[in-house]
Parts: C-alpha cells; sequence; structure tokens
C-alpha cells in the first residue's frame, strides 16, 4: 500500500478549555503584535499565541529587520518610534533603485524590537502564550468559536469572540472553510521563492561603504556618509557581475542573480539565498528548502570574503533559524485586492490604511529582483474579511490580494497595518454587538485615524 494514502483512526477524546477571550490572535510575527494590542487597548481580554519564543517572526527571528518601505503611522511608527529612541533602529532613508528613489524606514535590531513587541503587548493586557501551536479552529454552524491548541500542557481549547489570523498562511482561515488562492492561482501554482537571511561579523563597514561608492555593480543603494549614519543606514542591492564571475570561476551554481547588505547596529544582514518552487506544507520540502539554504549560505560568504571589499576578515555569525516565506496562500475575501489596485493608487471607500511600501518582486524562477518605489495605496477592509466563514478576520501576507498586489501587501509595513485594523475592528465589533463582516466601518476608520494612521493616500507626508 502506498504510505502516502494509509491513514489511522485517532479515538475522539474531551479536549479542557484553557480559557475564553474575547479575541484570539493567531501568530505573534510581524502581523500579530499589532492586532493584539490595538484590541487590547480597547479594553478587550486578547490572547495571542505564538508558535516560537519570541515575538516579530521574520522581523526579528527572520533576521529582516527592515520594512521595505516607510511607516506611515498609528502602531507600526509608534513602536518604530520607540526603538529609535533607545538606539534600537535608525533614520528613514532614501534608497535609489533602478526606477527612483525609495523611502524606507531604517533597519531595527532585531533583539531589541523582540523585547519592546513583549513590552508593549504585556503593557496593554495581551494574554501571551510562547512555544504553543494552533492546530485548528473550532467551527459551529459557520461561525468561528475558538481554536485548538497544542502544547506542553497538551491539547487545549481556547474560545473567542473573533479570531484574527495572523499566522502568514492563513492556517486558520483555510481550515474554516474560507477560499483561497495558491500563489498567482495558476496551474503550477507559481508563487515567490523562499529565503533565509544570514549575518557576516567582522565586517570594515567604511572599506565597503567606500568601495561600492564607486562600484558599477550597485545599482540599487543608500550610502550614508557619515560613519555614524553607517550603523542603521548602509543599503547595498546588486553584486550581478560579481555573482555571474564567481559561478564561472568556481562552478559553485547559486540561485540568485543579486545580493542585497544592509546594516542594523553595525551589523552587517546578508539576503542572498533563493528556493523556487517549494511547497512549504510539505515538510520533506520544506525540510530540503533549509538544506539548500545552508549550502547558499556557504558559498556567499566566501564570494563576499574573496570578492568584496572589507570582507576579508568576515565570518558568519548568524543564521536565521527560521526560513522566509513570501507567499503562499491568497484568502478570497470580500473584495481582492489587484495589481492595478496597488500600482496604480486606487481609492478606497473602505481602506483601512494607506501604504507605502515598495513593489518588491522576487522572480519565482529564479533571476532578478524587481524592487520599486510606487505611490502609496489603500487597502480595503473588505480583504480582511473572508467569503464563507463568520467572526474571523485575516491580516498579514494572506489578505486577500492577487499575486501583484501581493508584491507590495506582503510587506511588513502593510502587514503591521492590516494587523491593527483587524484588531481595531474586532474590537468594535464586539461592543458593537455585531459579526466582524458587518461592523461600522466609519467608526473603525475613526479610531485608526485616532491612532495616527493615515487612511488614503493623498494623506501620507
Amino acid at each position: 500500500m502506498d504510505m502516502a494514502q494509509r491513514t489511522i483512526t485517532e479515538p475522539a477524546r474531551q479536549i479542557p478549555v484553557l480559557m475564553e477571550a474575547d479575541v484570539v490572535v493567531v501568530g505573534g510575527g510581524t502581523t500579530g503584535p499589532f492586532a493584539a494590542i490595538a484590541a487590547a487597548r480597547r479594553g478587550k481580554r486578547v490572547v495571542m499565541i505564538e508558535r516560537f519564543g519570541s515575538l516579530g517572526g521574520n522581523l526579528t527571528l527572520g533576521l529582516n529587520t527592515k520594512p521595505s518601505g516607510a511607516l506611515v503611522g498609528g502602531l507600526p511608527l509608534e513602536i518604530w518610534n520607540l526603538a529609535r529612541s533607545v538606539g534600537g533602529a535608525g533614520e528613514d532613508y532614501m534608497a535609489m533603485s533602478k526606477t527612483g528613489d525609495v523611502k524606507i524606514a531604517s533597519p531595527c535590531d532585531p533583539e531589541i524590537m523582540k523585547i519592546l513587541l513583549t513590552r508593549l503587548c504585556v503593557d496593554s493586557g495581551v494574554q501571551i502564550l510562547f512555544e504553543t501551536f494552533v492546530s485548528s479552529p473550532v467551527v459551529e454552524s459557520g461561525t468561528v468559536k475558538g481554536v485548538i491548541v497544542e502544547s506542553k500542557a497538551g491539547r487545549q481549547f481556547i474560545g473567542a469572540k473573533v479570531v484574527i489570523d495572523c499566522s502568514a498562511d492563513a492556517d486558520m482561515a483555510a481550515k474554516a472553510g474560507a477560499p483561497f488562492i495558491m500563489g498567482a492561482g495558476d496551474a503550477a501554482k507559481t508563487m515567490q521563492p523562499v529565503s533565509m537571511y544570514f549575518t557576516m561579523n567582522k565586517v570594515d563597514i567604511k572599506r565597503l561603504a567606500d568601495w561600492a561608492r564607486t562600484s558599477d555593480d550597485i545599482p540599487a543603494r543608500a550610502i550614508p556618509d557619515t560613519e555614524e549614519g553607517l550603523a542603521y543606514g548602509l543599503w547595498l542591492t546588486g553584486f550581478n557581475k560579481t555573482l555571474q564571475r564567481f559561478q564561472a570561476e568556481t562552478g559553485i551554481k547559486l540561485q540568485r542573480d543579486n545580493i542585497t547588505l544592509k546594516t542594523a547596529d553595525g551589523l552587517m544582514y546578508v539576503n542572498a539565498t533563493r528556493v523556487p518552487g517549494v511547497d512549504v506544507f510539505s515538510p520533506v520540502e520544506f525540510t530540503a528548502a533549509i538544506v539548500e539554504c545552508y549550502r547558499q549560505i556557504e558559498a556567499v560568504a566566501k564570494l563576499l570574503r574573496e570578492q568584496i571589499p572589507g570582507f576579508e576578515n568576515a565570518t558568519i555569525g548568524q543564521i536565521a533559524p527560521v526560513l522566509g516565506v513570501r507567499e503562499t496562500r491568497h484568502i478570497q475575501g470580500e473584495y481582492t485586492l489587484t495589481g492595478e489596485d496597488a500600482i496604480e493608487g486606487r481609492f478606497f471607500e473602505d481602506s483601512i490604511g494607506a501604504d507605502a511600501s515598495a513593489l518588491d518582486i522576487h522572480e519565482p524562477r529564479g533571476g532578478d529582483v524587481d524592487f520599486r518605489g510606487m505611490r502609496p495605496y489603500e487597502i480595503p477592509y473588505r480583504c480582511l474579511v473572508p467569503l464563507g466563514v463568520e467572526q474571523l478576520l485575516i491580516a498579514g501576507r494572506c489578505i486577500s490580494a492577487d499575486h501583484t498586489a501581493h508584491a507590495r501587501s506582503r510587506n511588513m509595513p502593510a502587514c503591521m497595518a492590516t494587523g491593527q485594523a483587524a484588531g481595531v475592528a474586532a474590537a468594535i465589533a464586539i461592543d458593537e454587538n455585531v459579526t466582524v463582516r458587518k461592523v461600522p466601518i466609519k467608526k473603525v476608520q475613526d479610531e485608526l485615524q485616532s491612532m495616527g494612521m493615515p487612511l488614503h493616500g493623498d494623506q501620507v507626508n
């Protein structure tokens, strides 16, 4: 018998109730804390469940550190300003790209950001459950009533009036029966590739910056004029010719045509790996992608040491303990944000946030990166409301958006904004005793604006 076809029968069992909440937030990555804080600050009992032992996801654990765009207001800007006040982030900078300048929020120190996100959640009254995995939602008559969690304590139930799915892969929405499209929605299920960040120690950053200023191999960059500015402000994308030469000379095959380097608190962060065509829902393929990233990290570190000034004595510092996944499920919501919406910056009456993220497309078949600054665009509330299931909101990169719009809406500023809006909407829906689908959007918008969040593109400074 084919092992893939075999099944076993698990006996029915009684599952103890761990706690009841107003709002359960699934996932404490780049999106979940903003949803949790927003709901808790409106007086709601909030439980946020995170499978790792710290918050921030790809922002912190994943060593990404930098939003691909400016933070324009609300909780995201509040937290970044807090990080700046304790030396955990630098000032925004203008990065030169192949299509023009892009305003980008500086990287953060990921360890400081873990602390700040946790502190703000706790101070707001959020109950965090670390090292806890959410296995499934509980749905009765089409309405989500809570979630089943697994931890060292075993299998337990947490009840909720509203569940916000910030799992990135829309795990709760998919298991609750909401329709979704995988990647581009084509037969090949095309989606952006996975990657893994790493850091390098003992890099002479000033020597690197001096070389990069005159190099013709760095088409996109931000190079501060002062040594102090280099701590958080150096950003270099390119090295295409160097990569081609290195592969030709060594026979080592890499799967990406460029390398991105950036600094955070004087440490060098490297984005240079790529594995296309990975089914992240297959544990075998997921593991193979991590193994392949390790191979590429060794090769890229060798390239940098041997061919890039400033890296002569550099060593690998830290490898992200999580794989960076850019795209999987797109939940189908009340409205699907299209590429035209995101590129042209169309107006939406129910917008819950203007976003200034760059268009950031990593070619699914490999190749180069399309990174372009654009006018701000708007995200409608309807993109957060899945079809087919009640009392569930989605936030983060799994919102209802097509493959092209996703190139903007997957970025951290948009994830933070949709998390924030979902938390506010959940709290108001409970206050008004209505479903999240029928929440009075004007009240949600008024609350978001009172938090300093611009709703429309023409409100972004």
